[in-house]
């Protein structure tokens, strides 16, 4: 019984490990392709594009916007000051009233910059 657990555990380790072995192959195979594509000028340089969005400021910026009322339904709840409660649900009142348009832009800009789909989102409204 030992022998065939032993059996069955080393060949399935070796089905792995080629599998493995053939994945970095056809992985390798399709990244020369791509440069020799894009040596023929078939396909444009990707990396620039790449290298641009990791200094791009828009994520950090889309967060700040969403955190603002968090953070002011936060200090209005913390606060215990009745004004700035009932000021924050009158902003969540006129924020729900906003047309459908605009809501929609709205998450689909914040999708996009975070490279989801609002698609699902967007058919529940």
């Amino acid at each position: 019984m030992w022998i065939s657990a032993i059996k069955l555990a080393v060949s399935a380790g070796s089905k792995i490990y080629a599998n493995k072995q053939r994945t970095k192959m056809a992985m390798s195979d399709a990244q020369l392709m791509h440069a020799s594509k894009m040596a023929a000028g078939e396909e444009a340089y990707q990396g620039k594009l790449l290298e641009s969005r990791q200094s791009d400021w828009k994520d950090e910026f889309i967060l700040i916007l969403l955190s603002i009322p968090i953070v002011m339904l936060g200090w209005s709840v913390w606060s215990d000051n009745p004004v700035h409660m009932e000021k924050m649900e009158l902003f969540f009142v006129h924020f729900g009233n906003l047309p459908i348009w605009y809501q929609t832009i709205f998450v689909g800009v914040i999708a996009s910059v975070y490279g989801l789909k609002a698609t699902n989102l967007i058919k529940q409204k």
